[in-house]
């Protein structure tokens, strides 16, 4: 199983960028796919969630109508679409599969996490 997350990068306030999680070695469309988010000092979070089936999603209230998870099952690749940056939303991002939801324990296989900076 090997997931690959990308599109990290620097951004001022306001801006956005889109993470990828590109994933391999699995029956990709058969797994839920989360982001999840770690600070330095602070514990990892879940940010967002995408099922296997009918495409349902689930967002921290943080994120709620800034970002937008999606996958692309022919692509074997998940989304993150993430607008209106603020700096608390400065971390390395990761991207996991497992059985869904935003808790760690949720997810068996992680990437090797992508870093976002949030700064002017």
């Amino acid at each position: 199983v090997q997931l690959q997350a990308s599109g990290g990068g620097l951004v001022q306030p306001g801006g956005s960028l889109r993470l990828s999680c590109a994933a391999s070695g699995f029956a990709f469309d058969y797994y839920a796919i989360g982001w999840f988010r770690q600070a330095p000092g602070k514990g990892r979070e879940g940010v967002s969630c995408i099922s296997n089936t009918d495409g349902r999603t689930l967002y921290a209230e943080s994120v709620k109508g800034r970002f937008t998870i999606s996958r692309d099952n022919a692509k074997n690749t998940v989304y993150l679409q993430m607008n209106r940056l603020k700096p608390e939303d400065t971390a390395v991002y990761y991207c996991a599969t497992g059985i869904g939801g935003l808790r760690v324990g949720e997810y068996e296989y992680w990437g090797q996490g992508t870093q976002v900076t949030v700064s002017s």
